[in-house]
């Protein structure tokens, strides 16, 4: 069953809980990573310790528990933004209740935590409490606020934007020379994801942006025009002049290299 979650904007995105067999096969994919990189510590430590006396060793070995176990899952969900390596394989990240990306408090939390409901039983406790939790939950993830949710492995490419009909000829004598790229990104974006939207969500979204980008467009659009249809109709219309001109570039570099090819030194040729 689909769950809601919101995100920064305020928009309501359809997001699917990630099952448990996902779930646990990228755990014993982390679990395997972090035991590999113990067997490496625990080899070459010693070698470049040297000869330390057995309390120092025993504090060392401490450290490296807690660098293994703590320090390191920590770094990686954060700096991925709940991403390890084993979620990465099965196509899964963790997230807040709300959406939104997990921050430091969230990682250290998790890792803490997993220190005895993973390691400590064996995993034994965290499997039992994500086959019972509706959402996967582990216990980390209940004290910590966050779930994992599926998403799609590498990045989609968005569907090409069609000129409506009704708006072309209008889009031909408009001036859109002054819409930023940043705001033409957002918009390319939202009609990209637009069928994935909370109905709510979408509409306010749409006439929001629509509003944002008529401030850089003149002629405004027809009376009437529906704002995913206006904002389809600039960045087709954006698009197709940014191509014409780059076919004009290259034409004329090829002109200037033909030139220069025949002529190397810039002299004319009095035989031609």
């Amino acid at each position: 069953m689909s769950e809601e979650i919101l995100i920064g904007e305020g928009v309501v995105l359809d997001a699917r809980p990630a099952s448990f067999a996902t779930r646990a096969l990228g755990a014993l994919i982390d679990v395997a990573v972090q035991a590999l990189v113990a067997l490496v510590l625990a080899l070459v430590v010693p070698a470049v310790a040297g000869d330390l006396d057995p309390a120092m060793l025993a504090a060392l070995g401490i450290a490296l528990v807690v660098v293994v176990l703590v320090a390191l899952p920590t770094a990686v969900e954060t700096l991925t933004r709940g991403r390890s390596v084993g979620k990465l394989v099965v196509g899964i990240r963790i997230v807040r209740d709300d959406g939104g990306p997990v921050r430091f408090r969230h990682a250290v939390l998790r890792a803490l935590v997993g220190v005895g409901e993973i390691w400590l039983t064996a995993g034994s406790v965290a499997l039992l409490t994500s086959l019972v939790h509706p959402q996967g939950k582990r216990v980390g993830d209940l004290l910590a606020g966050t779930y994992a949710v599926r998403v799609r492995g590498g990045q989609r490419a968005l569907p090409p934007v069609q000129m409506p009909p009704e708006l072309a000829a209008w889009a031909a004598g408009t001036d859109i020379r002054r819409l930023p790229d940043g705001l033409a990104l957002s918009t390319r974006q939202f009609l990209g994801r637009a069928m994935t939207l909370n109905p709510g969500s979408r509409s306010a979204l749409g006439l929001r942006l629509a509003a944002e980008v008529e401030g850089y467009v003149a002629p405004g659009p027809p009376p009437g025009t529906h704002p995913e249809r206006f904002i389809a109709a600039v960045l087709a219309e954006r698009r197709d002049r940014e191509y014409a001109r780059a076919v004009q570039a290259a034409e004329a570099a090829r002109t200037e290299a033909a030139l220069l090819h025949r002529l190397p030194h810039a002299v004319p040729d009095p035989r031609d």
